[in-house]
């Protein structure tokens, strides 16, 4: 087993990404910033806490860095995140969550980790994404909710 620089055994966490979809068809993600990541397109999201769902980390997530209420959830992707093991000792399972968009305009919420939100087209998307957001985008497309990482090279 890994250990860290404490000496403690290295464990993944969990993160969950909320792909919201407008009336047009456009995903909402947000130029991140102060954490791993930084600089790159993701959805918003968070680590599960402690005795939350999945469905209740999207809920919260959601509101608190953008300020948009969403509703009727569905599990869409499971992913091995592990780009940032070695650049940040980060290592997520993340879990991609898609939520119904109710309206209004997405705020940055949390200056230090969120620059600015916008709308993308799936034909569109910056090519700096965030690796949770890129595989649950790619697990989207492909109608799978999991994909072992050999089959995504």
């Amino acid at each position: 087993m890994e250990k860290n620089a404490n000496g403690t055994v290295q464990r993944p966490r969990v993160g969950v990404g909320i792909m919201i979809q407008n009336n047009e068809g456009k995903i909402l993600l947000g130029l991140r910033q102060g954490s791993h990541g930084a600089g790159e397109w993701a959805f918003p999201g968070g680590h599960l806490e402690f005795g939350e769902t999945v469905f209740e980390t999207a809920k919260r997530e959601v509101e608190e860095e953008t300020g948009l209420l969403i509703n009727e959830f569905e599990l869409i992707s499971v992913a091995d995140e592990m780009r940032y093991i070695k650049t940040d000792q980060k290592h997520y399972l993340n879990l991609g969550v898609k939520a119904v968009y109710r309206g209004g305009e997405p705020r940055v919420m949390e200056p230090r980790k969120c620059k600015e939100w916008a709308w993308f087209d799936f034909n569109g998307l910056p090519s700096n994404i965030f690796e949770g957001t890129e595989l649950t985008i790619n697990n989207y497309k492909n109608g799978k909710i999991y994909m072992p990482p050999a089959e995504l090279k």
